[in-house]
């Protein structure tokens, strides 16, 4: 399952921007972040994606929610303004960020040619 991120764990798991002008992912492992709402129905589909996801690499790739009703400061700070939207993470280099309900096929390519390709060396 995926785990909820506050504004707070999201400092201490992810970036603490108030630290960091620059980008400093605080992880040791890449990581999938979904914005979403509970109202937003292509989020609804999106879900059991990410939580089968998170069964599937579990140990390799956290998977983490943010409400973006619950955290209006994070989704401002990604400039979220469409969900559901998904920032894929690797542990070093620049997050990219999709936007729009992706098919379970589509996340996995992504999060094997992004997140784990850069973490085997």
């Amino acid at each position: 399952m995926a785990e909820n991120l506050t504004l707070d764990t999201f400092k201490e798991k992810v970036f603490n921007f108030e630290l960091n002008q620059d980008w400093k992912f605080e992880g040791d492992k890449p990581c999938v972040i979904d914005f979403w709402a509970p109202w937003c129905g292509p989020c609804r589909m999106v879900a059991p994606i990410i939580d089968e996801l998170s069964e599937e690499y579990k140990g390799k790739v956290n998977f983490y929610k943010i409400n973006t009703d619950e955290e209006q400061e994070l989704g401002g700070i990604f400039g979220i303004r469409s969900i559901p939207s998904l920032l894929f993470v690797p542990v070093e280099g620049q997050p990219k960020m999709a936007v729009g309900a992706l098919p379970k096929e589509s996340f996995k390519k992504v999060i094997e040619e992004e997140l784990l390709t850069s973490t085997k060396n």
